[in-house]
């Protein structure tokens, strides 16, 4: 396929470049706007930054939402056997979003149906194109991004039209749906990958009931929660979706990757989403520390965790490099990790704004190292093809190739 000459042509070979640089940017400006809100440097009682619904809002929809779209659609291509999407309908999706982030901050100056429209936009259309792509992929399994891409175009829509608490919970849901769904592909098979070329050991056998309860607990969990169904229901699913989850994490026998960072993120983000069923499941008992905490282990810890694994995970393999990291980026995990256990710590403890503050800076930092050590390099060309990774650690198993 020729790729469209546009200004940048290297940002636009492949999804994750342009999605990747801009949402890391934005997360950290916003990230660093909401510190300063809380340590009081900024006036945050007005105007555009009243209330904490932006930081919520555009931390999900703004830098989760551009994140999501890098690593799906870099992923199906190799694993679903998808059509790359690059060039000129590349650059479109990555106009959609910045739409998006103009039309929430120009809401009031906006009809209401104008400010909606521009903000579900980008999903209206990643799920006309994938459905499109998906419907040709043999492992029907893919087709449940498109439930993901659905659940976060509902809570944006609920969010714009005045249901802010129940837009931001069905989008998490959504998240929280494709964690477990990716999550529970890329870590085994990559930590499994990563053992047998190391002599120790390989990829658990895969048990369809134990993943199809697993991802079924979850949707039941945001059903009864969205439904506003009583506490003592939701705590008995949510700690259904613990104990399936922990399972689950335990087969993947992360504490033999731990010399492997890009392997370890990924368990211990993994590890912070069953964390995170269990505060969920102590707070609808009466707790009200884990109540407070549960949203923090997941988008701080899960998210942050695996976001920041998966991008430097692409933008190595993707540009022709080894799967090498500089001390700096092993440094950003632990600080991703410190980020999570003083935020969730603090929620349990009912900590102040002080604690929100050091969470945050660890957090900004991180990825701003990041975007410091990778940026440069996704708007460069890739290095020629070579065989990036000494471990073949991004191989699928052979049964589930595609045509790609």
């Amino acid at each position: 396929m020729t790729v469209p000459t546009l200004p940048f042509a290297s940002l636009w070979v492949s999804p994750f470049r342009p999605f990747c640089v801009l949402g890391v940017a934005y997360g950290v400006v916003l990230m660093a706007v909401w510190i300063a809100a809380n340590a009081g440097l900024v006036p945050g009682g007005g105007g555009m930054l009243a209330g904490q619904a932006w930081h919520g809002h555009e931390m999900l929809f703004g830098f989760a939402a551009a994140i999501v779209c890098a690593i799906a659609l870099t992923a199906l291509p190799g694993w679903a056997g998808t059509p790359e999407i690059r060039g000129a309908p590349l650059a479109g999706l990555v106009a959609l979003w910045v739409v998006a982030r103009v039309a929430y901050w120009g809401r009031e100056a906006l009809p209401e149906w104008g400010a909606v429209a521009a903000s579900i936009a980008l999903w209206i259309v990643l799920i006309a194109l994938l459905a499109r792509q998906l419907a040709r992929v043999t492992h029907r399994a893919y087709l449940l991004i498109l439930v993901v891409l659905g659940g976060i175009l509902a809570g944006e829509a609920l969010f714009m039209t005045g249901r802010a608490a129940a837009g931001l919970l069905a989008a998490t849901y959504a998240l929280v749906l494709l964690f477990a769904l990716a999550g529970g592909v890329f870590t085994p098979v990559f930590t499994g990958n990563h053992l047998r070329a190391t002599g120790r050991g390989g990829q658990p056998p895969f048990l369809r009931p134990l993943e199809t309860a697993s991802i079924g607990v979850i949707v039941v969990l945001a059903l009864v929660d969205l439904a506003g169904a009583p506490a003592p229901w939701r705590a008995a699913v949510a700690l259904a979706a613990f104990a399936l989850h922990a399972v689950r994490l335990a087969r993947w026998q992360g504490w033999k990757v731990l010399d492997a960072p890009l392997l370890w993120t990924m368990h211990a983000g993994y590890a912070w989403m069953v964390v995170a069923f269990l505060l969920s499941a102590l707070g609808d008992l009466g707790c009200a520390g884990a109540a407070r905490a549960w949203l923090h282990a997941f988008t701080v810890g899960a998210l942050g965790s695996a976001m920041i694994g998966l991008m430097t995970r692409v933008a190595l393999r993707h540009t022709g490099r080894p799967l090498a990291l500089p001390g700096a980026i092993v440094a950003a995990h632990w600080l991703v990790q410190a980020a999570a256990l003083v935020r969730v710590g603090a929620a349990i403890a009912g900590g102040g704004d002080t604690w929100v503050v050091v969470a945050g800076v660890a957090w900004v930092t991180a990825f701003a190292i990041y975007l410091r050590t990778y940026g440069p390099i996704l708007v460069r060309p890739s290095l020629p093809r070579v065989d990036a990774s000494p471990l073949n650690a991004d191989s699928r198993p052979p049964s589930s190739r595609g045509g790609h």
